[in-house]
C-alpha cells in the first residue's frame, strides 16, 4: 500500500500526461509499473477490480485521489479503487501537463520580446567584435588585388576566380575590400538593397512606389558581401515560398535567399570548384543578367541581384568545368611567398593585428583611404574613358590567336582595360593598359579539355606582343 501511495505521487508531480490502462479483475488493486516517457508523458499501467459503480463513482475518486497524495496507515483499497485512482490521476496529469506547457509559452514569448527589443549593434560595435584586416597592409598577390578593384570599379566585368594554395589569404583580401567601398543608399524597409534614386537597381515594388509618387525611406548601408556555404540548396540560393506566412496566414508570399541579399554588393563562394555545377550556373546567370526569377509553388517573382561573384578554390581539390571557367570575367592564379623577407613582413603583419586589431588598422588608416578614394574617382569616371578603334582590333586579334571560344574574352578585355584607365586617372587606354589585365581576362578561357592544364600567361602574353608590338 506503501509502494503504491509513493508511485502515485510521483506521477501526480510529473508534469505530463498519463496513459492509463485498467483491467479489471477480482483481485485487489496494485499499481504495475509506472515508467517515465522522455521528459514530457509517463506511462501506469493498473490491475483493479470490479469498475466503480456509479452510485458510488464519486465517492470512490476522492477516496482513491486523497490515498494517492496522502494515504493513510489503515487505508485498504476497496473493490474498483485501482480504476478510479488511474482516472484521477490522468485527470491531474492533463491538468499539470496543460499548466507547464501555457508557462513554457509564456516563458517564449517573452524571450522573443525581449529578443526583438534588444538593441541592435552599432558600426563600431561590429567592428571591435570582427575587426578587418587592412587592405593596405596585405603584402604581395597582387594580381588578385588588381582583378578585385577593377571588378569593384566596373561590376559588369563579370567576377572574378581565384585559384591558388591554402593559406594565402583570399578570403582576408575580400573582406578587407569591401571595407574600403563605401556606404550605399538604399530604401530601408525593401529587402532587396534597393537603390531610392537608380531605376536600373530598384525592384519592381520599388518602382511602383517611386511612381506613385510615394516617399521612400532612406538608410545608408554597407556594401553587403554574402558568403555562400557549400552546403547550400537551390531555395536558399534563390529564395522560395515563405512558410511561416502561408501556415499562419494562408497567404502565398515570397521568402528572398542570398541572391537577393547579395544585390548591389559582392557575393563569395569559398571552395567554388566544390560547389554543385547546377548551383554554380544559377549564380553565374543571375550574376551576369543582374535578375533573379523564381518560378515555384505557385509563385513568380523578379527582383534584382546585381553582385559582383567571387569564388576562389585549391586545384589540388578540384577544377571547374572549362564552361564554367569561361563564365568568370578574370581569373587570378596566387603563389605562396618564397621571399623570405615577405614571408617574415607578413608573419609580423598577422601578429600585431592579433594583438591590437584596431591600432593596426589605425596604422593603415591613411593608406585605406587613398585606396578607397581612388576608387570612388574611378568609378565616377569611368563612363568617360574611350579605348580606340586601332586597340579594339588588336584585342580581337589576340583573342583569335590564342582560339579563344565566343566574343566574352573581346568584351571582358575591352572593359577591364578602361577600368584599370580609369583606375590611373586617366582617359585614354593605352598598349599598357591592355598588357596589365590581357592575362587575367584570357588565361581561364584556353582550356579545351578538363585534362587541360591552366596556362601560367606565356600563351597570352606572347599572343599579345605578336598583336601589339608588331
Amino acid at each position: 500500500q506503501a509502494v503504491q501511495a509513493q508511485a502515485l505521487r510521483s506521477l501526480l508531480r510529473e508534469p505530463a500526461v498519463v496513459f492509463c490502462t485498467f483491467v479489471s479483475t477480482g483481485m485487489s488493486s496494485q499499481v504495475l509499473a509506472a515508467l517515465p516517457y522522455g521528459d514530457a508523458a509517463a506511462s501506469a499501467a493498473f490491475v483493479a477490480g470490479p469498475a466503480p459503480r456509479a452510485a458510488g463513482a464519486q465517492q470512490q475518486l476522492t477516496t482513491a485521489a486523497a490515498a494517492a497524495s496522502a494515504p493513510q496507515p489503515g487505508f485498504t483499497w476497496s473493490s474498483g479503487s485501482g480504476a478510479a485512482v488511474g482516472f484521477a490521476l490522468s485527470l491531474a496529469a492533463v491538468r499539470r501537463a496543460r499548466r507547464t506547457h501555457h508557462r513554457r509559452s509564456a516563458g517564449a514569448v517573452a524571450r522573443c520580446a525581449v529578443a526583438e527589443k534588444e538593441p541592435s549593434t552599432t558600426t563600431e560595435q561590429t567592428e571591435e567584435a570582427r575587426p578587418v584586416f587592412p587592405f593596405a597592409a596585405i603584402v604581395g598577390q597582387s594580381e588578385m588585388k588588381l582583378a578585385l578593384i577593377l571588378n569593384v570599379i566596373d561590376p559588369k566585368i563579370g567576377g572574378v576566380m581565384i585559384l591558388g594554395d591554402r593559406g594565402t589569404g583570399k578570403t582576408t583580401t575580400i573582406r578587407a575590400l569591401v571595407d574600403l567601398l563605401p556606404e550605399i543608399e538604399t530604401v530601408a524597409d525593401d529587402p532587396y538593397n534597393s537603390s531610392p534614386t537608380e531605376f536600373d537597381n530598384m525592384s519592381d515594388e520599388v518602382r511602383n512606389r517611386k511612381a506613385g509618387n510615394e516617399e521612400l525611406p532612406i538608410a545608408l548601408k554597407k556594401v553587403p558581401m554574402i558568403d555562400l556555404p557549400l552546403g547550400a540548396t537551390e531555395d536558399r540560393v534563390c529564395g522560395t515560398i515563405d512558410i511561416e506566412k502561408a501556415l499562419t496566414q494562408g497567404k502565398k508570399a515570397f521568402e528572398p535567399g542570398l541572391l537577393a541579399r547579395a544585390n548591389r554588393g559582392i557575393l563569395y563562394v569559398d571552395e567554388v570548384n566544390l560547389l554543385d555545377d547546377h548551383l554554380v550556373d544559377v549564380l553565374l546567370d543571375s550574376a551576369a543578367g543582374g535578375w533573379n526569377t523564381v518560378e515555384r509553388e505557385g509563385i513568380s517573382v523578379r527582383h534584382p541581384a546585381k553582385f559582383i561573384l567571387v569564388g576562389s578554390g585549391n586545384p589540388e581539390e578540384g577544377e571547374l568545368r572549362p564552361q564554367l571557367l569561361d563564365r568568370f570575367g578574370m581569373h587570378a592564379m596566387i603563389r605562396t611567398e618564397r621571399d623570405p623577407e615577405l614571408r617574415v613582413q607578413i608573419v609580423e603583419g598577422c601578429q600585431q593585428f592579433a594583438d591590437d586589431p584596431k591600432g593596426y588598422r589605425a596604422q593603415y588608416a591613411g593608406d585605406n583611404q587613398e585606396f578607397a578614394n581612388q576608387i570612388i574617382v574611378a568609378r565616377s569616371k569611368l563612363n568617360s574613358v574611350t579605348i580606340s578603334p586601332e586597340i579594339r582590333r588588336r584585342i580581337s586579334e589576340v583573342c583569335s590567336d590564342l582560339n579563344v571560344d565566343g566574343l566574352r574574352g573581346d568584351i571582358v578585355t575591352n572593359r577591364a582595360a578602361r577600368a584599370f584607365c580609369a583606375f590611373d586617372g586617366r582617359t585614354e587606354v593605352t598598349d599598357e593598359d591592355v598588357k596589365k589585365v590581357v592575362t587575367l581576362c584570357l588565361r581561364h578561357r584556353l582550356r579545351k579539355d578538363v585534362l587541360d592544364t591552366m596556362d601560367n600567361g606565356d600563351k597570352v602574353m606572347k599572343a599579345y606582343e605578336a598583336a601589339f608590338e608588331e
